[in-house]
């Protein structure tokens, strides 16, 4: 079983930053992949940038986010991040991390408890 807690989420103007993170814990495979995901308020979950763990760090951001939003990882820590730059107030959304065992396809394994983010005008 893994546990993922997400941190970092408020409320901020449009322009701002914000960092989330997410700390895994319990029996991480030695290679998977983390993810990043949204959803707003009447819209269904979309996909927002993943990771790679174990292995290459290749990372793959969804059209939406891409140049505003960088995901990255600490290996000691067990921690990736979101930092999310030039927001936007369509970024308000409760902002999840997951975590995917299959490091090539398929669904999503667990899933953290969310931190919302919302971007005022």
């Amino acid at each position: 079983q893994v546990q993922l807690v997400e941190s970092g989420g408020g409320l901020v103007q449009a322009g701002a930053s914000l960092r989330l993170s997410c700390t895994a814990s319990g029996r991480t495979a030695s290679r998977y992949v983390m993810g990043w995901f949204r959803q707003a308020p009447g819209k269904e979950r979309e996909f927002v940038a993943r990771i790679n763990w174990g292995g290459s760090s290749i990372t793959y951001y969804a059209d939406s986010v891409k140049g505003r939003f960088t995901i990255s990882k600490d290996n000691v820590k067990n921690t990736a991040y979101l930092q999310m730059n030039s927001l936007k107030p369509e970024d308000t959304a409760v902002y999840y991390c997951a975590v995917r065992n299959n490091v090539y396809s398929g669904e999503y394994d667990y899933w953290g408890q969310g931190t919302q983010v919302t971007v005022s005008s």
